[in-house]
């Protein structure tokens, strides 16, 4: 995590607390340098989970469970860990399906810095547009 990510998250998303981007102001607190936004770990962590687990995604229908037991800095590392807790097939969408996972998110001391649930809905295999889409190594669906 560099410095400049942090920066222009916390712009980008409007976040002017001067613990994120006020040098001075936070080397005055308890921590004694600026901390990551937090939605900034959030959207990483996610981020970082696509292609394990949302990659035909159709939509996130929810983060449950947020918790932020150690703090960000920049020049952190943080690598994540996916746990699918649940799989069922929708209801009312017989192409797609409901997942929920436990994510982890940790720092290179190996201290747990972010864990949340997400709930997705995915496209069930075969039914995405991917699956749509012809290969040069095999033939298009027909239409």
């Amino acid at each position: 995590m560099l410095e400049v990510d942090n920066a222009w998250f916390s712009l980008l998303t409007q976040n002017a607390a001067p613990i994120h981007v006020d040098r001075h102001y936070a080397e005055g607190t308890e921590f004694g340098r600026p901390l990551v936004d937090s939605t900034f770990t959030l959207a990483l962590v996610t981020g970082q989970s696509v292609a394990d687990v949302s990659q035909n995604v159709v939509a996130i229908l929810g983060w449950d469970d947020v918790r932020l037991p150690h703090p960000v800095f920049e020049g952190d590392t943080i690598y994540s860990e996916s746990e699918v807790l649940a799989v069922r097939e929708s209801r009312s969408r017989p192409e797609v399906g409901i997942v929920t996972v436990r994510a982890t998110g940790s720092n290179q001391r190996g201290e747990v810095v972010i864990t949340f649930t997400r709930t997705v809905m995915v496209y069930r295999r075969g039914h995405g547009p991917a699956a749509r889409r012809p290969r040069p190594d095999r033939p298009g669906p027909a239409r």
